[in-house]
């Protein structure tokens, strides 16, 4: 086998500064196969052209970009593709899960420094009966602003064919946990009342949501307390209320918009946060 003009994986490996662990690894996954293997003894040798491919393939690596999209990203590389413009979303969408995980952290230091002292207060009610307007989505925390907006957008113009009266503040509903890494099915709903007029058949992507009237546990944050990540603490509060209560959850999380300045952490923000609870003990 003629390995002259080839360099030894240790070498290829100081090269490019990638460890010979991980140049296995992307041989392995197709990223970065070396030019020839010797059949004898499976020793790895890479021709010298591939160093700048490696420096590419570890530049992507640190900007967890995931080994097997790297192998695409590079394909449409070499066909003349620009693929700037998705870095650049990957790269944003890191800086705001940083963001994320600061206020997260600042959350859980003041949990566990002050204790039971920062918990809100929760309020146990009735949500009186609703109808309402509602388009629905799956969505992670990064896509729920784009989808909110674009539903009420479609909501309101629906609404104003009627004219529908609208008595009580827009809300979403959460048919499961809402995260950066996972989607969870999302419903915003525009209520009205039926006394006054009575939709006609809804637009594509826009249904009718109807609830009954329920005892309903909530609490109210404002502000900045009112974006994500940082509402999460007091779904979690009210949670942790209804299940030391003797309650449980009859339906999903609702998150109502008393006040809305246009923005996630608009300060005159004001937004109730809750679940509808049914008493075990009656």
């Amino acid at each position: 086998m003629e390995t002259k003009d080839l360099l030894p994986i240790g070498q290829f490996a100081q090269a490019t500064g990638l460890s010979v662990t991980t140049l296995r690894h992307y041989d392995t996954a197709g990223v970065l196969p070396p030019a020839a293997t010797d059949p004898a003894t499976g020793y790895r040798y890479y021709a010298r052209a591939q160093v700048g491919r490696a420096q590419l393939v570890r530049a992507l690596r640190q900007l967890d970009v995931p080994v097997e999209r790297i192998r695409v990203l590079l394909d449409r590389h070499a066909e003349g593709a620009d693929i700037v413009p998705e870095l650049d979303t990957r790269v944003r969408a890191a800086a705001q899960r940083v963001r994320g995980q600061h206020v997260v952290l600042r959350g859980l230091i003041a949990a566990l420094t002050e204790g039971e002292g920062m918990s809100p207060d929760i309020n146990l009610g009735r949500r009186g009966a609703i109808h309402a307007l509602a388009c629905r989505a799956s969505v992670d925390a990064a896509g729920l602003d784009a989808f909110a907006r674009s539903a009420y957008r479609t909501l309101y113009t629906e609404a104003g064919k009627g004219p529908l009266f609208l008595p009580v503040p827009a809300f979403i509903r959460y048919h499961g946990p809402m995260t950066d890494d996972s989607t969870t099915e999302v419903e915003a709903c525009l209520p009205y009342e039926p006394e006054a007029t009575v939709p006609g058949e809804p637009a594509a992507g826009v249904h009718l949501v109807h609830q009954q009237e329920t005892p309903f546990a909530s609490t109210v944050v404002e502000g900045e307390d009112a974006a994500w990540p940082r509402i999460q603490s007091a779904y979690d509060a009210v949670a942790a209320w209804i299940s030391a209560h003797g309650f449980v959850f009859d339906g999903p999380a609702q998150e109502i918009h008393h006040r809305w300045g246009g923005a996630p952490g608009h300060p005159r923000n004001r937004i109730e946060v809750g679940w509808a609870v049914r008493d075990t003990t009656a």
